[in-house]
C-alpha cells in the first residue's frame, strides 16, 4: 500500500540576538519530510541537533553513512561536510535545533558527541523531544526569557547524551568503570567534607552498595573511603588552624563536618601526633621566629 506524506516545515527563530554569548540557540523547528527529501551535501557554520521522530533516512558524514530511525539523534558539526535524505517509503519526521557561541564545542564534547561519533539512539521517556518542542514554543512566545528557557532546555540534552554516550562508550571495558567511579567518590568527598556527609550516604548518592565502593577504592587508592574522608578533613582543618586563629578548635571541627570536637580533637592527634591547640601554637610560633 502506497503512503502519502503532507510535506510540513515549521521553524522558530531565538528572539534574542546572537551576539557573541557563551551559548546561544539559534533556532528550532520541525519537519515531515517528503520522500527522498535530500539536505546537503554542504557545510554548516554552528551545531544543527536532529531528532527523529518517525521514518528514517540516511545520515551521511566524511567518515560513513548511518541509517537512522524513530528515536535517533545525529549531530551535525560546524565545518564538517554531511548531507542526509529521507527513506523513500517511510520518510523522516524529525526535530532540530541549531546553536553556538564559545561554550559550544566543550559542551558538545561533554555531551560526548565528536565528528567519529555523531548519532545518539535514545530511550523510551527521553527529554529530547520535548526540550526541542520546548525550544520552540518559548521563541514563538517572543519574549527575552526564551532565551534563558532554551539553554534550559539545552542542558537537559547534553545530560541526557552525556549518560547515553558515557554509558555505552564503558561497556568495553570494566577498568575504565572502576576508575571513574572512584573519580566520582574523591569529587564527592571533596566536595562535600564540611557537611556532616557519612560513606552510606555517599553510596546512596552514587547509586552503588557501600561494600562495592570500598572495595574497588581501596583498589584504586590503596585507603578505604572512611579514612580517605578523615584524612581529607584533617588536612583541611590543618589549613583553618593556620589561616584563621580567631576560630575555636570547637568551629573548626564543624566547618570540616564533625561536630563533636573531642573526636575531631582525638583523630587530629592520631594523623598529626599533636592536639590541634598545640599544632595552632607551634604554627603561631614559627610565624614569629620567621617574621623581619
Amino acid at each position: 500500500m502506497e503512503h502519502t506524506y503532507d510535506h510540513t516545515y515549521v521553524v522558530a527563530s531565538n528572539p534574542v540576538y546572537y551576539d557573541k554569548q557563551n551559548l546561544h540557540v539559534l533556532f528550532a523547528g520541525k519537519s515531515q519530510t517528503l520522500p527522498q527529501h535530500q539536505a546537503g551535501p554542504k557545510i554548516y557554520d554552528y551545531y544543527l541537533l536532529h531528532y527523529v521522530e518517525g521514518g528514517s533516512g540516511i545520515f551521511r558524514t566524511e567518515q560513513r553513512n548511518y541509517e537512522l530511525g524513530a528515536g535517533d539523534c545525529f549531530l551535525i558539526h560546524p565545518g564538517q561536510l554531511v548531507s542526509y535524505i529521507s527513506d523513500s517509503e517511510h520518510p523522516w519526521r524529525y526535530r532540530w535545533a541549531a546553536f553556538t557561541g564559545r561554550e559550544s564545542d566543550g559542551l558538545v564534547l561533554q555531551a560526548g558527541f565528536t565528528p567519529e561519533q555523531p548519532v545518539l539512539s535514545t530511550a523510551e521517556g527521553s527529554v529530547i523531544p520535548g526540550a526541542l518542542a520546548g525550544m520552540m514554543e518559548s521563541f514563538y512566545a517572543n519574549k527575552e526569557s526564551a532565551h534563558l528557557t532554551s539553554l534550559g532546555y539545552m542542558y537537559l540534552i547534553v545530560g541526557e547524551a552525556a549518560e547515553r554516550l558515557s554509558t555505552s562508550s564503558r561497556l568495553p571495558g570494566a577498568g575504565s568503570q572502576v576508575k571513574r567511579t572512584v573519580k566520582q567518590m574523591i569529587h564527592y568527598m571533596s566536595s562535600q567534607y564540611a557537611h556532616p556527609i557519612s560513606i552510606e550516604q555517599m553510596c546512596d548518592s552514587l547509586g552503588y552498595n557501600r561494600a562495592y565502593l570500598s572495595r574497588v577504592f581501596k583498589q584504586e587508592t590503596g585507603i578505604s573511603p572512611v579514612t580517605y574522608l578523615l584524612k581529607l578533613r584533617i588536612e583541611k582543618s590543618r589549613q583553618l588552624l593556620r589561616e584563621r586563629p580567631e576560630l575555636s578548635v570547637e568551629q573548626i571541627a564543624a566547618s570540616v563536618g564533625l561536630t563533636d570536637a573531642l573526636y575531631f580533637s582525638r583523630q587530629f592527634k592520631r594523623f598529626c601526633a599533636q592536639s590541634p591547640t598545640a599544632y595552632r601554637i607551634q604554627v603561631a610560633r614559627h610565624t614569629d621566629l620567621s617574621a623581619p
